[in-house]
């Protein structure tokens, strides 16, 4: 059985003049299809910034979901205030576990930090990780482009076989079969 989960995908990450640059404006349209689509559970995380004047901070507009998850039921949602949703305020590991859950599929914001994070750790803990990486976004840091740091996301995944990089399309194509 497969999960989906949704990292960080918070109105926070609108505020542009915080953040900078972004990548992937298709992002998403592309989460908001595979949450239509998706069959299995479903596992929702919010990001609970701890720095002071985050976007992401706990009781502000910033913190809440975006609108394309209005109305989702997950089966699972809780908040972390690290980057791996495998060290949130549930023990995200032994949950699926519990429910025979051997992979998942990982969406969200920020492309080189949450998702990247939480396919990692998910990899190092045997699950099969697949990263539709069109359904992820960052933005730009240190000098490099979100694009950049999204193809070094990629082969980081990839390459140290942490996780199957792979498109929103080919999700679909395997839940819903034309």
């Amino acid at each position: 059985m497969t999960a989906l989960i949704l990292i960080d995908v918070q109105r926070g990450f609108d505020d542009l003049e915080f953040w900078g640059p972004r990548n992937n404006p298709d992002a998403e349209a592309n989460i908001a299809a595979l949450v239509q689509a998706w069959k299995g559970p479903v596992v929702q995380v919010r990001h609970d910034s701890v720095k002071p004047g985050s976007p992401l901070a706990a009781g502000t507009l910033g913190n809440t979901f975006k609108p394309e998850l209005d109305g989702l039921e997950p089966d699972l949602m809780f908040t972390k205030t690290v980057n791996s949703a495998f060290h949130g305020e549930v023990d995200l590991h032994a949950w699926l576990k519990g429910r025979g859950i051997t992979d998942i599929t990982v969406v969200g914001i920020s492309t080189n930090h949450c998702v990247e994070t939480t396919a990692r750790v998910g990899g190092n803990l045997g699950y099969r990780v697949v990263v539709p990486i069109d359904a992820t976004y960052t933005f730009d840091l240190e000098g490099l482009t979100a694009d950049q740091l999204t193809a070094a996301t990629v082969a980081n995944l990839r390459g140290g076989g942490f996780a199957e990089i792979t498109s929103t399309k080919e999700v679909l194509d395997e839940i819903c079969p034309t």
